[in-house]
């Protein structure tokens, strides 16, 4: 227990996020940082970048609820403390994320009728199952929900838009980062704590893996909708690319060749497979979505 008291604390938190690898960037880049002329002179282009990074603000906007709901169903004051950092990390989430549509020329009165005009109801879906296990005061299922399936998805789909745009777009790659580096933890404390809950409560595991595959079910629906909506613009911003840039690789996949079809197996692939490790590693067994 002194492990995880010293890993998960708020001093730990402090040394690592706000002093550590946040220190001196502006809503998580570094400063004086812009999006990519390229992008912004595109309309097809910006456009595309508007309805990904809504589906982010959303769906760090169902982290964020989740999060702080999740505190006070905690069990031990460790598990609170580390919550309560993860709360203002997916608070920073949803406003970096947010920042970034400003950016991209999205006006703040617009803000929500552009994330209603571009949210996927698939992910609204995905939050709800999570949203629905917290409502109802179960702890467990809550932060396997949170701290496992979304937070491992986001992980995932965060590395494979770092790889996009490390060249690309510096200035969205080094946001991504820091939203990386607090995913990591997020996933490690979900491993740490669940496990041996779990094993004390082993009758709740049939309830939670049926959650994880209904979350699941939705998650690959967002993915197949979104590669789906980008298929052109994937192709048009691989045609015009600088040929000396070099590839841009994402478990092996050079993501400046790769169609969207490829793409999209690559991301499920890869979620899927985390899936199923962190799973295991908590005593749980993967269920692909129902037929």
């Amino acid at each position: 227990m002194s492990d995880f008291l010293s890993a998960f604390s708020i001093q730990s938190w402090l040394e690592s996020c706000p002093q550590g690898y946040l220190d001196s960037t502006e809503y998580g880049h570094r400063p004086g940082e812009k999006e990519s002329e390229a992008m912004l002179d595109n309309e097809d282009f910006l456009e595309q970048e508007i309805r990904t990074t809504v589906q982010l603000v959303l769906g760090e906007r169902a982290a964020l609820a989740a999060s702080s709901g999740l505190i006070n169903l905690a069990p031990d004051d460790p598990s609170r403390m580390f919550l309560a950092t993860q709360t203002l990390d997916e608070a920073r989430h949803v406003e970096i994320f947010t920042q970034r549509l400003y950016d991209l020329g999205v006006k703040k009165s617009d803000l929500d009728g552009t994330l209603a005009n571009y949210g996927n109801p698939n992910l609204v879906k995905f939050a709800e199952v999570l949203l629905e296990k917290i409502d109802k005061g179960d702890f467990v299922a809550g932060v396997v929900g949170q701290n496992i399936v979304l937070e491992g998805m986001a992980f995932s789909v965060f590395e494979m838009m770092h790889a996009t745009n490390e060249i690309a777009n510096p200035k969205f790659a080094h946001t991504l980062s820091g939203t990386i580096a607090d995913e990591r933890r997020h996933v490690g404390f979900g491993e740490n704590r669940i496990g041996s809950l779990l094993q004390a409560q082993p009758e709740k595991k049939p309830e939670i893996q049926k959650m994880q595959q209904e979350m699941t079910a939705h998650m690959l629906a967002v993915f197949s909708d979104s590669f789906a909506e980008s298929e052109e613009v994937i192709q048009e911003v691989q045609t015009s690319a600088d040929p000396d840039a070099g590839p841009a690789m994402y478990q092996g996949v050079d993501l400046n060749t790769a169609d969207s079809e490829e793409m999209e197996a690559v991301l499920s692939n890869t979620v899927i497979g985390e899936f199923k490790t962190r799973l295991a590693r908590i005593g749980l067994e993967y269920l692909p979505p129902a037929a």
